[in-house]
């Protein structure tokens, strides 16, 4: 080991010319698929951080178009569909009629759930 220290200026100026040599593996090839991965990388975090402020909420279809989305489905997926809605736009009613809906005889009528969306429509 040497025994004279380095001066920092010296030492900074050591680390900048440390480089592979030109017959290194992968030579120049090998620097400029790092400088590739590095940059696809940066430009990957980027755009992970900008996607919610460049991105625009899609539109809630209103409760007309969800209803009418409804019609074309059997009378029990309709049923569901219509039960559903309801829970979110007029609990009072789903809560009315909640022991009817646990009955296996009285199943409520699709056209008396429709028509009770349609009220808030």
């Amino acid at each position: 080991m040497n025994d004279q220290a380095l001066s920092e200026t010296a030492l900074q100026a050591a680390l900048r010319g440390i480089r592979l040599p030109a017959e290194a593996a992968g030579g120049v090839w090998a620097e400029l698929a790092a400088a590739i991965a590095l940059a696809a990388a940066l430009a990957l975090v980027v755009a992970l951080l900008l996607r919610p402020f460049l991105t625009r909420p899609a539109p809630k279809p209103d409760l007309s178009q969800q209803i009418d989305a409804l019609a074309p489905l059997p009378e029990a997926e309709q049923r569901i569909g219509f039960l559903t809605l309801l829970k979110r736009h007029d609990p009072d009613y789903l809560a009315s009629i909640r022991e009817a809906l646990y009955r296996p005889d009285t199943a409520p009528d699709t056209a008396t759930l429709r028509a009770a969306l349609e009220r808030h429509v």
